[in-house]
């Protein structure tokens, strides 16, 4: 499932906050993310989503992706432009297929996801160009456990309807935001502590509260599923991800 980033409220520094216009005229690229969905055993839902969001971590702190790594190009044209990222799905041969392509597989509990560097909206390769992006619909055996002490939570919005691939997608775009709030150190920390993250969904007073806490909130431009408006937002962990909270007067 693809997604759209528009202007969120976060810091100064963030590549989200390039001005509209500016970002609509750069040429455009979509980071992809594979999940791996094999008929007889899917993954649960909310362990798909937090691999999602740790598969972008992955790739945004990779080596390759920094300064004249040979991803850095294509994370710069991609994050100068708007942060869209594209979730499909693979099994059996298409995954195996797909995982022969340069990326970072990344794992949960039992979801795998597989990141990509960003591609031009009509360069995909043809590996990943034929995947299915609908049938992404995950469930919960269970409804997930409380998030853990210290631990950065991305909170989904409770009055949105969006399938596993949308949230994945949604997921990514809060991990992003947490990751360019940070300082260098704590990014190294969240790092070499596995990038450990939950995601969740808040009762509807709660989130109330969150959307006008000063924390990051991921907006999406409405362009697949939902209508455009807030969708996620970001609550860092004592531990690791500590983002700034009443930030806004």
């Amino acid at each position: 499932m693809s997604s759209d980033e528009t202007r969120p409220d976060s810091s100064p520094d963030s590549p989200f906050e390039h001005a509209s216009i500016s970002r609509d005229e750069a040429p455009q690229f979509v980071l992809p993310l594979v999940v791996r969905i094999e008929k007889a055993e899917p993954p649960a839902r909310t362990d798909a989503l937090e691999t999602a969001a740790r598969a972008v971590l992955h790739i945004l702190s990779d080596e390759r992706s920094l300064g004249e790594g040979e991803g850095a190009q294509a994370m710069r044209d991609w994050q100068d432009a708007r942060i869209r990222k594209v979730v499909r799905r693979a099994r059996g041969a298409e995954w195996r297929k797909a995982s022969a392509l340069a990326g970072i597989t990344v794992t949960g509990e039992a979801a795998e996801v597989r990141v990509f560097p960003p591609v031009p909206l009509d360069g995909w390769p043809k590996e990943l160009a034929k995947l299915q992006v609908s049938g992404t619909d995950l469930d919960d055996p269970e409804p997930p456990a409380a998030p853990g002490p210290g631990m950065p939570v991305l909170w989904l919005s409770p009055d949105l309807d969006m399938s596993a691939g949308k949230a994945m997608a949604q997921a990514g775009h809060g991990a992003q935001l947490a990751w360019w709030e940070l300082s260098e150190a704590d990014r190294r920390a969240w790092r070499e502590s596995g990038f450990p993250l939950a995601v969740r969904t808040p009762d509807p007073d709660y989130w109330q509260e969150l959307t006008v806490s000063g924390l990051p909130v991921v907006h999406d431009a409405g362009f697949t599923e939902i209508a455009p408006g807030k969708t996620l937002v970001v609550e860092g962990g004592s531990r690791f991800c500590p983002l700034p909270r009443e930030r806004r007067p």
